[in-house]
């Protein structure tokens, strides 16, 4: 048993961020959480009101603590400006913070949209900040998700309605790689837990990972129902994410960005980048853990 740290969060009040958040806290570790705005009191919690752009907030939320696990980022933007902010100028932020109070760890969530940077404002971002991360004097890791799902997730959530109704639309033929939040937070955990330097890309453990014609059949499988699946042309989705604009502005789900990253036709993680198996192993197949997903949706009135 690794005995309890002082962890600093960033995005603790997010999907990914809640769940590290609940987990750090049943392995007994004590954590500063950063919010936007004040949140309920919860035990071996300390939040700090802040943001990413106030100095002041970050150099109180890092004080004093072994490891920052900076999970905080910009997944839809209107513009490049707004991912450099979120996501450049925000890793910066935190990792100037974390070198003036002397931490020990920095552990950094990027995204496998990293990889490929030329495809999207929001991968070119990604390496960007992945590159701050690289430079910095600090013990870190970066850690790039696939696609992640779970309980309360509400990004892919619009892919289990369509399974309900017996249809889903998926990119052009392509695969990838998922991972369950629960997994994901118990490998951030671990890395912040290690001191080696490390560039990971975890998944379920599926070699190879997921066909999009497979993930839709196991979303089926998830809701209880046979479902077709439809590959939709990379035009089909661009002028989707044109319409999704319009209607919904800067609210929009589907942005040219984001069809521009969904349109790439390899999203599987890459096997050399796995996590040693001594540090992490993912515990949750993805088939059981759709259906627990589905039931939660179904249970708190999403489906």
């Amino acid at each position: 048993m690794v005995a309890a740290l002082k962890l600093a969060l960033t995005g603790a009040t997010g999907f990914v961020g809640a769940r590290l958040l609940d987990l750090a806290l049943d392995q007994g570790h004590d954590v500063r959480a950063l919010a936007r705005r004040p949140q309920p009191p919860r035990p071996g919690v300390s939040w700090v009101e802040g943001a990413l752009d106030r100095a002041d907030t970050l150099a109180s939320l890092v004080e004093g603590s072994d490891a920052v696990i900076h999970v905080a980022g910009t997944i839809n933007a209107p513009d490049a400006a707004g991912f450099e902010a979120g996501n450049v100028a925000g890793t910066a932020a935190m990792l100037i913070a974390a070198e003036a109070a002397g931490v020990a760890r920095f552990v950094h969530v990027s995204s496998l949209s990293a990889r490929e940077p030329q495809l999207s404002l929001y991968g070119a971002s990604k390496a960007r900040s992945e590159a701050l991360v690289g430079a910095s004097p600090l013990s870190t890791a970066i850690v790039r998700p696939p696609a992640v799902y779970g309980p309360g997730d509400r990004e892919t959530l619009e892919l289990f309605r369509m399974a309900k109704r017996g249809l889903v639309v998926l990119p052009p033929p392509g695969k990838l790689s998922l991972i369950h939040a629960d997994d994901l937070a118990a490998l951030l955990l671990a890395l912040a837990e290690s001191a080696a330097t490390l560039l990971v890309e975890p998944d379920d453990g599926r070699p190879g990972g997921w066909s999009h014609v497979e993930f839709g059949r196991a979303l089926g499988q998830a809701v209880g129902r046979d479902v077709r699946t439809l590959s939709a042309p990379r035009l089909v989705l661009r002028l989707a994410a044109h319409g999704d604009r319009l209607v919904r502005g800067r609210k929009a789900k589907l942005t040219p960005d984001r069809a521009a990253y969904f349109c790439h036709p390899d999203w599987a993680v890459a096997s050399e980048r796995a996590a040693p198996a001594d540090l992490w192993q993912p515990r949750i197949a993805t088939e059981a853990g759709l259906a627990a997903t589905a039931r939660w949706y179904e249970a708190n009135g999403w489906l």
